[in-house]
């Protein structure tokens, strides 16, 4: 879910990003044809400032799944869901009419909440997931070995410019307000994200251990295309038509697109990505009334592997 929130305001923003201009021009035709831009989340998800916590429950664990946070969405007790839109509307100037239903029913309208996330999802991250995750997983390796071989402080410090760890006080600049340890919940939670940014985000809701979503590290070269070379190998493998179309799926395409980029039949395309996906190399994901196809993990480390 921080990969949802601080994605769908970053699609609403208006114009290009520095970073994420190839995912904005892919990914926000399909949310507006959706009608995504003018529903639950637009409302709940402002431009900028207080977005509400519920929205953000505290992972079950190291890699949750996208399930699990819905489920957590959902069992949102009333009472928080109310504090939160509170807030949100006190921050906001007021409620719309969805989220104004959404306080006067929580029960019932959290599952509609809720199917919305994942239709945003299957449009929006879903297609991209496999090269997001690479991402979160190289960061957190990477402050693993840097709690393992220099501990904690040097983590804390490194994690972003506005993060400072002195005199067993964590300090974040630009933040309204001081948080004691006695007013939050026991630990802290830090999660890598692509989507947050420019200043990491927080969520306190005691008793759960505050969360740190800051920026994660690699983000710039996200959604650079893979540099393929040699795939003869790979091709004696997989035959050459499939090997072709691995290759193009530096990003999510249709049957249509790829028999457009590669030259095969779109029927050659539709038979090939079959046998790709049934052997889990790529993965399909519905937008509108067309299929997008993707890379899997095993897909990419498959094509890296055999274009060496």
């Amino acid at each position: 879910m921080w990969e949802v929130g601080p994605g769908f305001r970053l699609l609403r923003a208006a114009g290009a990003h520095p970073v994420h201009r190839t995912w904005l021009e892919q990914v926000r035709p399909r949310v507006c044809a959706a009608g995504l831009d003018r529903g639950w989340l637009a409302e709940l998800i402002p431009p900028s400032g207080y977005v509400p916590d519920f929205l953000n429950p505290t992972p079950s664990g190291p890699a949750p799944t996208l399930a699990s946070e819905l489920d957590g969405i959902a069992a949102a007790p009333a009472g928080r869901v109310r504090d939160d839109l509170d807030r949100l509307r006190r921050e906001q100037g007021g409620l719309g009419p969805r989220a104004s239903a959404l306080y006067a029913q929580p029960e019932a309208r959290l599952p509609r909440v809720v199917e919305e996330i994942e239709s945003y999802w299957e449009l929006a991250c879903a297609p991209y997931w496999a090269r997001i995750r690479t991402v979160l997983d190289a960061d957190v390796s990477h402050r693993a070995r840097q709690v393992a071989e220099h501990g904690a402080a040097r983590l804390l410090n490194d994690l972003h410019a506005s993060v400072r760890w002195d005199d067993d006080t964590l300090q974040l600049l630009r933040r309204h307000g001081a948080l004691s340890r006695t007013a939050a919940g026991p630990g802290l939670l830090l999660i890598p994200s692509v989507f947050t940014g420019p200043l990491p985000l927080t969520r306190m809701t005691p008793p759960d251990p505050p969360q740190l979503a800051y920026p994660a590290r690699g983000i710039g070269s996200l959604w650079a295309p893979g540099r393929r070379t040699r795939t003869d190998a790979l091709a004696a493998v997989l035959g050459r038509s499939r090997t072709l179309l691995l290759t193009e799926l530096d990003s999510p395409a249709s049957t249509t697109q790829l028999a457009g980029r590669t030259g095969l039949s779109a029927a050659g395309v539709s038979q090939n990505l079959t046998a790709l996906r049934d052997a889990g190399l790529v993965s399909a994901h519905r937008a509108g009334r067309s299929v997008l196809y993707a890379r899997t993990p095993a897909g990419e480390t498959l094509l890296g592997a055999g274009c060496r």
